[in-house]
């Protein structure tokens, strides 16, 4: 019962990390939206840290490193096929793969149910599906590129679940911590690359009035006024607000990923990640009260099914 309970309450608060997280990629840039909130998720569990005992054991470092890599992967991976399109396929494929992962990888590790466990875990699969519909006026077929960034992008969330599940039972918060610590450095690394890229093209755009002048080259003199180049961040309030909901994002972030680190020590790897795979339902929910958006009947059928799966894989 309780692993059902922190499955889906997990899946409710990652999906409203990922509305916060939202709404600040819309202010700054998603990639320093990843760093910081990675930052304030790893200052939130350094101070939880001397509060639940765990052991530094060489096995909950290592396994939870990897994991901060796969996360950090799953992110970029997870933004790049969205920004591709259309959300309405490729965000329930990246949910559905996420759950298959690792729930292959707990069913051939040899966990059992019920047979009411089996029929469960496949209706949460198509939850997962109708929850993380979002229906589109016109949308498009997807490009092959988009698919496998999708793919790539659940198999690395599915991957992140199976390493964290490999941790000891008696690392405490030690993976969380690790897990931050390496993906907050990814990010912020990507962040600087970026950065300096950013720099590099606008002291070569500048430059171009100059070489016309002596007549090195023949662009034309507004060529540097047409360039496409990133924008600096100009507006300072959109930075504040834009961080203030980046570090509220880490904090939420971290706390479903303490209650799947429980759900995971408590129960099978399988049904956690089925459940979890329903993050989308959060970011619904938040969307309907904050921005008043729409939810779909397919929606509102896709939670009920969740809420029946979880029940059904409480008795199994």
């Amino acid at each position: 019962m309780l692993t059902a309970f922190f499955g889906l309450t997990g899946a409710v608060i990652f999906g409203s990390a990922d509305f916060l997280g939202g709404l600040a990629a819309k202010r700054i840039s998603a990639v320093l939206v990843t760093a910081v909130a990675a930052t304030s998720g790893l200052v939130v569990l350094l101070l939880g840290l001397p509060f639940v005992a765990g052991d530094w054991s060489a096995s909950a470092v290592i396994w939870g490193a990897l994991s901060g890599i796969t996360g950090a992967l799953a992110i970029s991976l997870l933004y790049a096929c969205l920004a591709i399109g259309p959300m309405s396929i490729l965000s329930p494929l990246t949910a559905v793969v996420s759950a298959i992962v690792p729930m292959t990888a707990g069913l051939l590790g040899g966990e059992r149910f019920l047979p009411i466990g089996y029929w469960a875990l496949g209706l949460a699969l198509v939850a997962v599906v109708l929850v993380g519909f979002v229906p589109e006026r016109g949308a498009v077929r997807p490009r092959l590129l988009g698919i496998f960034m999708a793919i790539g992008s659940g198999t690395m969330i599915g991957a992140f679940m199976i390493l964290i599940d490999q941790t000891p039972s008696d690392s405490g918060l030690v993976p969380l911590v690790m897990n931050r610590a390496v993906n907050g450095s990814i990010m912020f690394a990507v962040v600087g690359l970026i950065a300096l890229r950013t720099l590099h093209r606008r002291r070569a755009v500048a430059a171009v009035p100059a070489l016309i002048g002596s007549g090195f080259t023949s662009v034309p003199a507004d060529a540097a006024r047409r360039s496409h180049l990133p924008r600096t961040f100009t507006d300072r309030s959109a930075l504040r607000t834009g961080l203030k909901l980046a570090v509220a994002c880490g904090v939420i972030d971290v706390s479903a990923n303490f209650l799947l680190l429980l759900g995971l020590r408590l129960g099978d790897l399988s049904v956690v990640s089925v459940l979890t795979a329903m993050y989308p339902a959060g970011t619904i929910l938040l969307a309907a009260v904050v921005l008043k958006e729409r939810i779909a009947p397919v929606q509102w059928l896709g939670l009920a099914l969740a809420l029946a799966a979880a029940g059904m894989l409480a008795i199994a």
